[in-house]
């Protein structure tokens, strides 16, 4: 396996892999999305089990909450080959639910299968550990300039489209 560069995306997914105790952003301690626990280059794997709390009164895993498990596996996915000098946007999510889930683990896994200057392509599937699929999920992300790299090196990045002009 090809050692991933060092950015700051490399450096967040490597401490959440490998510190036990690393402090995940509030609306993910929130969300009880939980961490990661491997990656590569253009991949990543989690495994993921429900808490009851987040069960609809049938036992069913309400399908807004797969969706942001999805964003998650995805975006965790960018991470591993966003350039240093950028950072990432989801501008378009897709999910298909398959089965309905349960309170049993899900083995999340997600890949880039695409990757230009301005965007990536991402798919994820989350299965039962039997294997069988519960959804897919795919995003496209946007690349922009990371303003505090551009800032800390005085770098005037290309104009975003986005942003107004003087």
């Amino acid at each position: 396996m090809t050692a991933a560069p060092r950015t700051w995306a490399t450096e967040r997914l490597d401490e959440i892999v490998n510190r036990p105790v690393t402090i995940l952003p509030p609306v993910i301690q929130t969300l009880r999305l939980g961490g990661l626990d491997e990656w590569g280059i253009g991949w990543i794997k989690k495994r993921w089990q429900p808490h009851p709390d987040l069960l609809n009164v049938d036992g069913s895993l309400f399908g807004g909450y797969i969706a942001a498990l999805a964003d998650q596996a995805l975006a965790f996915a960018a991470m591993t080959v966003v350039p240093a000098d950028r950072v990432f946007r989801t501008i378009n999510l897709n999910v298909n639910f398959i089965r309905v889930g349960r309170a049993h683990p899900l083995a999340i896994e997600a890949v880039v299968v695409a990757q230009t200057r301005q965007m990536l392509t991402v798919r994820a599937t989350l299965k039962r550990e039997d294997g069988e699929l519960i959804a897919e999920a795919s995003a496209q992300q946007t690349l922009q300039w990371n303003e505090e790299v551009r800032r800390r090196h005085g770098e005037a990045g290309p104009n975003n489209a986005l942003e107004p002009t003087a």
